[in-house]
């Protein structure tokens, strides 16, 4: 499946680029070039970005090794809550993951439950070896190229939401993501002032820890 799965990323990029050398030509009909790229790559996907917060502060005054191993614990934690709902790990960057989901309730569901393995994981360990997780969500139009990378507006403003702008145990969501989760009873929305690039607004999730 592996082998499948390399030969089927491969296609897709080899595709996009021949279409995006198409496109720089001085007579290319963009506007149509443009269409098949989003017929062929325009998938609908809610996107989950995390980041570990402190990471680059912290190397600096414990060392790579020991972040290498904070790493390696997080995703031991958060890989298994990512499986069960649903999610496909697209990248992992340093300290950081990228994750789709084909439902956003999946997705938010899954992100309270990485949010409560860091928490009883951070029980009986000493400030330095904590996980101190930020989340940001996005959800809408990407284009996904097989399984190797996905780029559009919501990509970009998960990002910046999980890895720029969040702190340890929020959760930010873009607005197009709270569309979709506003009707549960479990959560709470609350307005951000920060403008954030690839959406009119965000918000943070608040949600029962316990």
């Amino acid at each position: 499946m592996m082998y499948i799965n390399q030969i089927h990323t491969s296609a897709s990029q080899i595709r996009l680029e021949k279409l995006i050398k198409e496109r720089l030509k001085p007579d290319a009909d963009r506007e149509k070039i443009d269409a098949q790229i989003w017929d062929l790559f325009g998938e609908v996907w809610a996107i989950m970005f995390t980041d570990l917060c402190g990471f680059s502060r912290g190397v600096e005054r414990f060392g790579i090794i020991h972040f290498l191993q904070l790493i390696y614990e997080s995703e031991r934690l958060f890989v298994p809550c990512i499986d069960e709902y649903d999610g496909i790990v697209i990248k992992s960057e340093g300290d950081s993951l990228m994750v789709v989901f084909r439902l956003v309730n999946k997705a938010l569901d899954c992100a309270i439950a990485m949010q409560k393995a860091a928490q009883a994981y951070n029980q009986d360990k000493t400030d330095e070896e904590k996980i101190l997780l930020s989340i940001g969500l996005g959800y809408g139009r990407i284009l996904k190229i097989g399984d190797a990378d996905i780029f559009g507006a919501e990509v970009n403003a998960a990002s910046k939401l999980g890895e720029d702008i969040g702190k340890a145990w929020e959760i930010l969501a873009t607005v197009a993501v709270t569309e979709q989760i506003k009707k549960r009873s479990n959560i709470q929305l609350e307005l951000l002032s920060t403008v954030t690039p690839g959406t009119s607004q965000a918000f943070k999730i608040i949600y029962q820890m316990n």
